[in-house]
């Protein structure tokens, strides 16, 4: 099988960012972004999704979080695309609920070729350590619009932000890791009538 794997260097006036990506991996995270919370959601990211990353970024942290956290989903979502060039053989779709404590989060993803993001985590605590929460909901848009990938999230229960957020990356990594699966049955096909993803 080929190797499903890319590597993204992405350097602007904001940001310097290198991204190792391996689809067919062991779940090895190596993450230093200079935002810690965004450390530890990539690194559970990776885990969960079986995937090995890499991540080295110098940002404009000092102005704050924005453009780290944007940019690193912009790199996530060039190597996952050009990991799985022509997307034969995936099996295009995932989905999972997944729990964590208290918080319950329903995440759907299609490798469609055409990117979207509906995200809505409920209510959410303004920060988390130094980063803004609402830069979730930016790194899955980046990521979206990068990778051609649409991507549902939904915060279905939950009170601790810390946590929902948490299953927000945990479900992500886990209806993403179905959807990018190569479909033994049906591995050098396009999974789409229209022969093009």
């Amino acid at each position: 099988m080929t190797l499903r794997a890319a590597k993204i260097d992405r350097k602007t006036a904001e940001t310097d960012i290198t991204l190792k990506l391996r689809l067919d991996g062991a779940g090895n995270g190596d993450i230093a972004t200079g935002v810690g919370f965004l450390d530890h959601m990539l690194t559970l990211f990776a885990k969960h999704a079986c995937f090995d990353l890499y991540v080295r970024c110098t940002g404009d942290t000092q102005v704050d979080a924005h453009h780290t956290v944007e940019d690193a989903g912009i790199c996530l979502g060039a190597a996952l695309k050009e990991a799985l060039g022509d997307m034969r053989g995936v099996a295009r779709y995932g989905d999972i609920t997944l729990p964590m404590d208290e918080a319950l989060v329903l995440c759907a993803v299609d490798v469609s070729g055409r990117g979207g993001l509906a995200y809505d985590p409920g209510h959410l605590s303004e920060k988390i350590g130094d980063m803004d929460t609402e830069l979730v909901g930016e790194f899955f848009a980046a990521f979206c619009r990068k990778s051609g990938i649409t991507v549902h999230v939904r915060r279905l229960a939950g009170a601790n932000t810390h946590h929902v957020i948490e299953a927000c990356f945990k479900a992500f990594a886990r209806a993403l890791a179905k959807a990018v699966a190569i479909d033994r049955e049906h591995q050098d096909e396009i999974p789409s009538t229209k022969g093009l993803l």
